[in-house]
């Protein structure tokens, strides 16, 4: 089924001169904008139930490590000495230096156990330090954290490693970035948001350009690659120009690559945002107007568009694996490592397997607890079924890839496509003639106008959405 005539009316504006197969169509946009998950997982985190047991965790380590193959280990390491209004993440914010120790120490506690479960012998490819703000660890606590991991884990050593830590130029020193790169992190992922200063004081986070510039260059003079910078538009007393003087001060910086989130204010959920009035946040049309520049720039200054909120040079790693077909998405976002198991460690970390994933209890005393009496301190999850794991799939390869392929559907999973995915397909027939997707018989493959709305059409592949529950969700633009 083709598009429509309205839907090809509306290709011609919008289509950005980079040729980066990318469309700006304000009306789907505005049409499809609803609430929908960002498929770092599948089943999303919201399937997750405390059925899940320590039992269950045992079980899926020990089918991971009888399958073998590399992992990926995720630190979760939740202090902050300032407390950002925007943020939803789990945090325990406090000037207390003399906390990071501890929960170091509780942390290679906690590893320990994971090595034996998961198998210590296995590498270590992929390593990730995020927070909370990781650089609130005094050097002398990073250090004893990964000597512990190297005493533990087969930590990768060459350069293809991938080693990332979430960085706060507020909260780098002159011996930060040198003592991350001595212990083998080769990315590195800096927080910005906004440079304007009104938008800064909004939110408590003054953080001036020169700080920024000086940690990023710093970091490139040491041999760190891909450095990604992380903004957000819809925070408070933004405007389309004042964005825009943020994000030419970021191009002229160049990061590797670039994730631009959307702010969802949320304060009945998140309590710092009690502190963001309604009323200084810029009009969703002006929002709109913040993301359609955002990208027409980004675009023109040479970045490809990976996907969801994710932009990367050419060159990048990330660019380079969609490119080929390598592409994958978990909890960390886009990354080129899909064969990890990933073996999470600290409060409300989470982990996965093939077929399971598993979280820590985000009540940092509860983890504390539950380290110091020796069990784990996993309290929910899911078991992943034979369905689960094909909706991932196909879910994983539009998100990545914006295709996907009849035929290498029904050579990994047996089935034949269009049985299995006889309803979904009705649904899609509506976004195919909006011009979303297009179905030629052998592939569906996401328009340029569908790329931005990717969450929406992974949506009708989601078994758990089938009732239309999309509430606890963020918006998709």
């Amino acid at each position: 089924m083709g598009m429509n005539s309205l839907a090809k009316s509306r290709l011609v504006q919008g289509h950005d001169e980079a040729g980066n197969g990318l469309v700006w169509d304000e009306a789907l946009i505005r049409r499809y904008d609803l609430s929908g998950p960002r498929y770092t997982s599948y089943p999303t985190a919201v399937e997750f139930t405390p059925d899940f047991t320590t039992a269950d965790l045992l079980a899926a380590a020990e089918r991971s490590r009888v399958q073998g193959g590399p992992l990926s280990l995720y630190t979760h390491l939740p202090f902050c000495a300032r407390l950002c209004y925007y943020c939803a993440c789990n945090k325990e914010v406090t000037r207390k230096r003399d906390k990071a120790m501890p929960y170091v120490e509780r942390l290679l506690k906690e590893a320990t156990a994971q090595a034996r479960l998961f198998g210590a012998e296995r590498q270590v490819r992929q390593l990730h330090w995020g927070g909370g703000t990781p650089t609130f660890l005094p050097t002398a606590a990073m250090r004893e954290l990964m000597a512990g991991y190297r005493d533990l884990f087969n930590l990768q050593s060459d350069d293809a490693r991938d080693f990332s830590v979430e960085i706060d130029p507020r909260e780098v020193d002159d011996q930060t970035l040198a003592t991350l790169w001595d212990l083998g992190f080769n990315r590195i992922s800096l927080g910005v948001q906004d440079l304007n200063l009104k938008v800064q004081k909004a939110v408590n986070r003054i953080q001036p350009l020169n700080m920024t510039r000086a940690v990023l260059d710093e970091a490139r003079y040491l041999g760190f690659r891909s450095i990604n910078l992380d903004l957000i538009y819809g925070l408070p007393f933004q405007t389309p120009e004042s964005f825009a003087e943020t994000l030419e001060q970021v191009i002229e910086m160049s990061p590797d690559r670039l994730s631009v989130f959307s702010y969802a204010h949320l304060p009945e959920r998140f309590f710092p945002q009690t502190r963001i009035r309604a009323e200084d946040l810029p009009s969703p049309a002006d929002k709109l107007t913040i993301l359609h520049n955002t990208i027409n720039r980004l675009l023109a200054a040479g970045y490809e568009y990976i996907g969801m909120d994710h932009f990367a040079k050419p060159d990048d790693s990330l660019a380079v694996a969609q490119r080929h077909g390598e592409l994958h998405r978990n909890f960390q976002g886009y990354t080129t490592h899909s064969d990890c198991d990933l073996v999470s460690l600290g409060v409300s970390a989470i982990g996965q397997t093939d077929d399971a994933y598993f979280q820590n209890t985000s009540v940092l005393a509860d983890w504390e607890q539950a380290i110091d009496d020796g069990r784990l301190a996993v309290v929910r999850g899911v078991q992943l079924t034979d369905d689960d794991r094909i909706r991932r799939w196909v879910i994983g390869q539009l998100i990545c890839h914006f295709r996907l392929d009849r035929q290498q559907f029904e050579q990994t999973w047996g089935r034949a496509f269009d049985a299995y995915f006889a309803d979904e397909l009705r649904q899609l027939a509506g976004m195919e003639n909006d011009g979303l997707v297009a179905d030629d018989g052998h592939a569906l493959q996401v328009q340029p106008q569908g790329r931005l709305l990717i969450r929406a059409i992974c949506q009708l592949f989601d078994h758990y959405r089938k009732d239309g529950a999309g509430q606890r969700f963020s918006r998709i633009i």
